[in-house]
């Protein structure tokens, strides 16, 4: 498989604290890679640093074969990196519709618009024109998934998708990610709930305290090798 997105000696900083410590990171095109490891462990300042959140070296992060640590986030996204952020981040003052529209802003081709999102996520196309946050915890997830794709990413960032939702809820949006992939997309998910991390991926990475503590194919990882890699016990 092509290789899409790597990593190499990945650090990050908040002020004097470093938060990564030399992430190596690969992801190929049509991959689905979770990302998995307990609060505090780096996941979404790993996320934040692929999408220009948290500042890199332009070395450390390379793009479809471009080295794009460092750059704008308004750049990142028009080469085709989008995020699911945690916790959503939805514009309160707009509609689903008008949330799901500022995705296009980037006005990169590809094969998602409104009328795929709604095939997608039919519940949304029901409420196009109310208040996003006034959607149920799911449904809000639906339209951040939504407008990520807007924007036609190569590369979907999707930060603790499962996060305060019900459990039918998290199928129902994580069944939804082979037709994302469908036609080549990959899929970086960030995910505590190991599980479901393994069952949706094709690889994982474990953090632990900034770092990478184990990586493998998903299919082939035992517990006892995660729970020491997350754990460190």
């Amino acid at each position: 498989m092509t290789r899409l997105l790597e990593t190499t000696g990945l650090v990050a900083f908040y002020g004097d604290a470093q938060a990564l410590f030399g992430i190596d990171f690969e992801l190929s095109a049509g991959e689905i890679v979770a990302v998995i490891g307990a609060n505090g462990a780096g996941k979404s300042t790993f996320m934040k640093s692929l999408t220009g959140l948290v500042k890199s070296e332009r070395e450390q992060i390379h793009f479809g074969g471009a080295a794009i640590g460092g750059l704008p986030p308004a750049e990142i996204v028009r080469r085709g990196i989008a995020l699911v952020p945690e916790g959503r981040r939805l514009f309160a003052s707009l509609s689903v519709e008008e949330n799901l529209k500022m995705g296009a802003t980037a006005k990169r081709r590809g094969p998602w618009h409104l009328e795929r999102i709604y095939r997608l996520f039919p519940i949304l196309a029901d409420k196009r024109a109310e208040p996003a946050t006034a959607l149920s915890g799911g449904q809000q997830q639906m339209v951040a998934i939504g407008r990520a794709l807007m924007s036609n990413p190569s590369l979907l960032l999707c930060d603790e998708l499962s996060l305060g939702l019900a459990p039918i809820v998290i199928k129902e949006i994580y069944d939804a990610l082979p037709a994302i992939c469908a036609e080549g997309m990959s899929i970086a998910v960030v995910e505590q709930d190991v599980s479901m991390a393994r069952q949706v991926s094709h690889r994982v990475y474990c953090f632990q305290e900034g770092r990478v503590s184990l990586h493998g194919q998903s299919a082939e990882l035992t517990r006892e090798q995660i729970s020491l890699a997350y754990f460190g016990i």
